[in-house]
């Protein structure tokens, strides 16, 4: 006599949100201060307005573009600003920061903009596994965002799951 093996994860009716799905994957194009520094220290206008204008935006185009100082340099508030006039007509997005920080901004918004209305009296199951590092920021967030309406919420995979929140049944 053969026994029926129930998967009963698929019957079950958890939500599972995948965290790393909301990381962008695009490859975004860094804008490096660096390579304009004086002597590798300082940024000079005049010198610095003429580099910029010799810079071929045609590689921005269409792309995000990380803006930094890789260089351990004082950069003036308003050489940033140069090169978001330069670069904002070409570029996708532009970013002040690392592409850790800009994917962690993306994930932070994409858990800001979460209808969470799909996700009333559910049971919600945050994946915790997968090869993107996830940011601990956005483990909080996801909570906070789904404890106001969810019926409960577990971290990690829906065979194995670690209970962090689950209403309380409402007295009679």
């Amino acid at each position: 006599m053969s026994e029926v093996i129930v998967n009963k994860v698929a019957e079950s009716a958890l939500q599972t949100i995948d965290l790393e799905a909301w990381i962008p994957k695009e490859e975004p194009v860094l804008f490096d201060l660096k390579d304009f520094l004086f002597m590798g220290l300082i940024i000079k206008e005049k010198e610095f307005r003429a580099s910029l204008q010799q810079t071929d935006t045609s590689v921005y185009q269409d792309k995000v573009v990380l803006i930094c100082c890789s260089a351990d340099a004082i950069i003036p508030m308003w050489a940033y600003m140069l090169v978001s006039a330069l670069l904002q007509p070409v570029a996708k997005e532009l970013f002040l920061g690392s592409a850790e920080e800009w994917k962690k901004q993306k994930l932070m918004q994409a858990i800001a903009a979460l209808d969470t209305t799909v996700y009333k009296d559910q049971r919600v199951v945050v994946k915790g596994c997968g090869d993107e590092p996830i940011p601990e920021a956005a483990y909080l967030e996801i909570t906070n965002k789904l404890r106001p309406v969810a019926k409960s919420i577990m971290y990690g995979e829906p065979c194995s799951t670690v209970p962090i929140f689950k209403q309380p049944k409402p007295t009679v």
